[in-house]
């Protein structure tokens, strides 16, 4: 079997938002109303003897256990062998009880307003209707052995994407050794995106 997992390693992360970029264009997100499938989060830390920037990128957890998939009326967020999870936008009714159930902030609607704009800003759009959207680990590139957007474009290498499921990748085995750590882990939602903390 394959389980698809992320690392990101906070240490190399230097914040230069391409990986928001990479993705907003792979995937045609609704960037004007600041909606994103990733996005880094910078913050100030430190007092005033030494005050440092910290980027820290987030974006779906493609969990194990998704409260987003169970308290979906429609069915439309599954999850597919691989462990990804998905929204059949066919399916959507744009709800929002996903978002309201997602402890991440991963979930945003994409209007027919969204749609409109995008056929202008992206020229020919991928999205016919309107519906909740989120971060796909662009699945349509994996069906064809591609890696995620994100990872690929990641100037800092930052982002590194495997298979929890075999022995040997390098992702597994930060994951089996401690040194990537999900977020948020006592929420029992099983994240499948996991960090490597600042050393």
């Amino acid at each position: 079997m394959t389980h698809y997992a992320m690392v990101i390693d906070l240490a190399t992360c230097v914040g230069c938002n391409a990986c928001m970029a990479a993705c907003s264009l792979e995937n045609q997100t609704p960037v004007w109303a600041d909606h994103w499938r990733t996005k880094v989060h910078d913050r100030e830390v430190g007092d005033g003897h030494g005050i440092t920037r910290r980027f820290i990128p987030r974006l779906c957890n493609h969990c194990d256990n998704p409260p987003c998939m169970t308290v979906c009326p429609s069915g439309a967020t599954y999850k597919t062998k691989e462990g990804v999870v998905l929204v059949e936008v066919e399916r959507c009714l744009g709800c929002g009880a996903c978002a309201m159930a997602c402890p991440y902030d991963a979930r945003y609607p994409a209007t027919s307003d969204d749609i409109d704009k995008g056929k202008e800003y992206y020229g020919k759009l991928q999205r016919k209707s309107p519906s909740m959207d989120k971060c796909s680990f662009c699945y349509h590139r994996l069906l064809k052995e591609g890696e995620p957007a994100c990872v690929q474009t990641c100037v800092g290498y930052a982002r590194m994407f495997g298979d929890l499921d075999q022995p040997n990748d390098p992702v597994t085995q930060m994951v089996r050794s401690g040194k990537a750590r999900p977020l948020m882990a006592h929420l029992g939602t099983r994240p499948n995106v996991y960090y490597i903390p600042e050393r």
